[in-house]
């Protein structure tokens, strides 16, 4: 492949990685005017935990939000992450995100306390966040190391603040249980990508 070719290839990747995320971002944006104008009836899309009727509203969950501050805190991290993930290729992001948003509802599902709604696509971010910040060192690629530092090195002190279960009305479970997706869980390992063999040569 050429130079030009290979150039090509990463500027389209990094534009099917934009408008993406930029339409994800966006579809949230459209839920909650939707959420406002029906009197707010998307809400009871949100987790409430341990009932078997509500595992229906695992996936749902992350894409709905309890108004707009709720959004617009989620946006930008949301809109960074998933670019920034979605440009090793959308088929492998779309996987990943999958993953994470069905471990984080099941693990809000279970540990979460009795009686409360959880929703919103801050599981999510916090399992990309984790995704981003080991992939690179478990597929050994120079870039992705440098992103996840970078990501960390940003992004860090507010994801540690996140887990802290002392801030009211903020679902710890569900950021704990994203970031564990992320990492743990298999995000990083199941979906990296092999390293391309390399032809022996005799001199």
């Amino acid at each position: 492949m050429s130079g030009t070719e290979l150039e090509w290839s990463r500027g389209d990747r990094a534009k099917a990685a934009a408008k993406l995320m930029v339409g994800w971002v966006a579809l949230l944006w459209l839920l909650e005017v939707v959420d406002v104008i029906s009197g707010h009836a998307l809400d009871s899309l949100g987790i409430v935990p341990r009932e078997p009727s509500q595992l229906i509203d695992i996936v749902p969950a992350a894409f709905i939000h309890f108004g707009f501050a709720h959004v617009a805190a989620n946006s930008v991290p949301l809109l960074v992450f998933g670019f920034l993930a979605a440009l090793g290729g959308i088929r492998r992001f779309a996987a990943v995100c999958a993953l994470i948003i069905v471990a984080d509802g099941l693990g809000v599902w279970l540990i979460s306390p009795a009686h409360t709604n959880t929703a919103g696509a801050s599981g999510l971010i916090f399992g990309l966040f984790g995704f981003l910040l080991i992939t690179g060192f478990v597929e050994r690629h120079p870039l992705g190391i440098a992103v996840g530092l970078i990501v960390g090195a940003v992004w860090g002190t507010s994801i540690l603040l996140g887990l802290a279960p002392t801030q009211s009305g903020v679902s710890w479970q569900a950021h704990l249980v994203g970031l564990v997706a992320g990492v743990g869980v298999g995000a990083a390992f199941v979906f990296r990508r092999r390293p391309t063999p390399r032809t022996a040569l005799t001199p």
